[in-house]
C-alpha cells in the first residue's frame, strides 16, 4: 500500500473518530502528495512520497523553533501535535551514534580530509540514510569530523 493510500485510510478513521487535528494534518498532506503528482505528471515514488512528509516535518520543526522564540507556546502546542502525526509516516530515525558511524565510514571510504571534502561526504551520506536523519544533523556531524 503507497503512503498516499495509508494517509488516505488514516484519515477516514480519524474523521469516524472526530480526531479534527489528525484529519487537518492528513489533508496538508495529502494535498502535497496531489500537487507533487501532478507536477511530475505521475503518481510520485515511495522515496519521493517519504521526500515529501520529510519536508512537511522540516517545516513543523522550524515553526516550532520560531513560535518558541517569540513566546507563543499556544501555536507550539499545534505544530507538535501536528509533527508527531507527520512522523508516523516517516522511517526511523538512526540515533546519533549510528549516524557518526556512517559519517566516519564515509569519511574513510572517500578519503575526505578536510572542510572542502564536505559536499563529497554529505551526498554520499544523504543517499545512504534517504530519510532516516535530519540534513542539519548529518551536516553538523560532517563538519565536527572534518573540522576536529
Amino acid at each position: 500500500m503507497s503512503l498516499y493510500d495509508q494517509l488516505k485510510n488514516t484519515m477516514q478513521d480519524a474523521l469516524k473518530d472526530g480526531r479534527r487535528d489528525t484529519v487537518r494534518t492528513l489533508r496538508t498532506l495529502l494535498t502535497k502528495l496531489k500537487e507533487g503528482a501532478i507536477a511530475k505528471g505521475e503518481a510520485l515514488s515511495e522515496s519521493e512520497e517519504i521526500k515529501v512528509v520529510q519536508s512537511a516535518a522540516k517545516q513543523r520543526r522550524e515553526a516550532i523553533e520560531m513560535y518558541e522564540k517569540g513566546g507563543r507556546e499556544d501555536l507550539v502546542r499545534s505544530e507538535e501535535a501536528e509533527l508527531e502525526v507527520i512522523e508516523a509516516y516517516l522511517p526511523e530515525q538512526l540515533s546519533g551514534d549510528e549516524l557518526t558511524a556512517i559519517v566516519d565510514r564515509i569519511i574513510h571510504e572517500t578519503g575526505a580530509t578536510s572542510m572542502q571534502d564536505m559536499g563529497k561526504v554529505m551526498s554520499a551520506v544523504m543517499r545512504e540514510v534517504a530519510g532516516q536523519a535530519d540534513g542539519k544533523q548529518i551536516q553538523q556531524i560532517v563538519r565536527q569530523k572534518l573540522n576536529g
